[in-house]
């Protein structure tokens, strides 16, 4: 049986010709856009101003592509994590985080991760899979609260410059028009830095970039980050410079503090020599401690020591607040690795 394609991730000139194939009138595609993307149906039989023999057409190819999470856990800080089941029958998993006036959702982009940092829990899970549009916008349709949801952080599962082409499909469709028309302010992507896909990335989006940097000595930084090898930290910075910060596209540099590794003031140091000039801003990240790694976090008073240092110097520098450690929704330890081998 041949499988269904899903409408969901489908941009409004593919819509268009997959309608033109069926012979069904032009105007069909716009409304299916709607239903999908505005509307938020989960199914084609929802989709009331089009034909019952027209809906029953598009039901023989196509279906919405919605899922919901199999399993949902909250944070005693009302953080939660959820977990999906992709369509090749792997697991990945996303985080909303609530504050005030603002819910914000961290999305996955594959199935673990090949960059194998140490201290994340994706990368000691390996690679599986690439996620497409379809079950990246999932995550953002399908989670609890979804409309609330008021910015995106490609910063769960995955290197998001590793799936680029998937990854800015996604984006565009919530940018779109005809999709959530949401303003690039509202998505920043994280990055290890992968040089050719940044590159595509910062040409052609004007979402905000934020890098993970963590060590700011290359030869120290290689031994946390074995992308530091083929792509150097110095040479990501200087592709940056290339580019115009102060306007309203921002960027900032995720710094996870490590005790005894990272953390002191000669670290701060060369942090500022490194990104001295840049219009950027520095988020200094509490570690979450992860098995599989000898890395332990660093103390309150190196933490509070190392931004107040970087203030001194001209930087907008805070210390992240930490969410959702008690369900490891946290930074760095989003992982399905036990799910998978059972």
């Amino acid at each position: 049986m041949e499988q269904k394609q899903t409408l969901l991730g489908m941009t409004l000139a593919e819509i268009t010709e997959s309608v033109a194939e069926l012979n069904l009138p032009k105007f069909t595609a716009r409304q299916i856009a709607d239903w999908v993307y505005l509307k938020r149906v989960k199914s084609i039989d929802e989709m009331t101003n089009i034909s019952l023999k027209n809906r029953e057409l598009l039901s023989d190819k196509f279906d919405v592509g919605r899922s919901e999470p199999l399993d949902i856990k909250t944070s005693v800080d009302g953080t939660r994590k959820m977990l999906f089941k992709t369509a090749g029958g792997k697991f990945i998993e996303t985080v909303t985080i609530p504050e005030e006036d603002r819910l914000t959702i961290c999305v996955s982009s594959q199935v673990g991760c090949r960059m194998n940092c140490d201290f994340c829990m994706t990368g000691k899970q390996g690679f599986h899979d690439n996620l497409t549009a379809t079950e990246i916008l999932n995550q953002v349709y399908s989670v609890p609260d979804s409309e609330q949801i008021t910015n995106l952080v490609f910063m769960g599962m995955g290197e998001p410059l590793d799936n680029y082409k998937q990854v800015k499909k996604a984006s565009e469709l919530l940018m779109a028009d005809y999709g959530l028309a949401w303003s690039p302010k509202r998505i920043t992507l994280s990055t290890i830095g992968l040089a050719s896909s940044l590159k595509r990335f910062l040409d052609e989006s004007k979402c905000h970039l934020a890098v993970s940097l963590h060590n700011p000595i290359p030869e120290q930084r290689l031994a946390i980050m074995p992308i530091e090898k083929s792509a150097p930290i110095t040479s990501v910075i200087g592709m940056l410079r290339d580019y115009d910060w102060s306007h309203q596209r921002r960027l900032s540099f995720e710094y996870i503090m490590f005790d005894g590794v990272n953390d002191t003031l000669l670290y701060a140091r060369e942090l500022t020599k490194l990104l001295a000039g840049l219009d950027c801003r520095i988020n200094l990240i509490r570690f979450h401690v992860i098995p599989m790694s000898n890395l332990r976090p660093s103390t309150n008073e190196n933490m509070i020591k190392f931004r107040d240092f970087l203030t001194a110097k001209g930087f907008i520098s805070t210390i992240r607040a930490s969410r959702g450690e008690d369900i490891f929704a946290a930074c760095g330890m989003l992982s399905t690795a036990k799910i998978e081998k059972k």
